[in-house]
């Protein structure tokens, strides 16, 4: 159900997983015995995807609102970055990225964000969001 090498898509999906789908459209693919689940918050729960991605739904509407890369992703943001690029190179190549210090995260108003490893400076999570993340009602799941 994921191809791991699918392109990054901010505001839509990773992968194959669309942003807005419910646990229950998702529900073959997280009740796989490989996947791991963690309630973060009593809010979310975050379904993590045999070393691929991060999946977080909130659970008051039972959404998906973010997904995440990890170690095993290798498709790309906007077919040119990647897991294990150096932040300076992605920067060059999309300059709406700026530092968050409070958030530790490089962020882009382009739907995305990018943690990067604090010694190596190297892109270790890339996520997509939903555009209602940062409104202030956004754990009330009226969206």
């Amino acid at each position: 159900m994921i191809d791991i090498n699918e392109p990054i898509i901010p505001y839509q999906g990773i992968g194959g997983i669309k942003l807005y789908s419910t646990i229950r459209e998702l529900k073959p693919l997280l009740e796989d015995r490989k996947v791991k689940a963690q309630i973060l918050n009593n809010l979310w729960i975050r379904y993590e995807i045999a070393d691929s991605l991060y999946l977080f739904f909130n659970l008051v509407n039972g959404k998906l609102f973010k997904i995440t890369t990890l170690n095993g992703y290798k498709g790309l943001l906007w077919g040119k970055i990647g897991v294990g690029m150096k932040a300076q190179d992605f920067m060059k190549i999309e300059p709406s990225f700026n530092y968050d210090d409070f958030e530790e995260v490089y962020e882009s108003s382009k739907g995305v964000f990018i943690e990067t490893d604090a010694v190596e400076d190297t892109a270790i999570w890339i996520s997509v969001y939903v555009k209602e993340m940062d409104e202030p009602n956004f754990n009330e799941g009226n969206w």
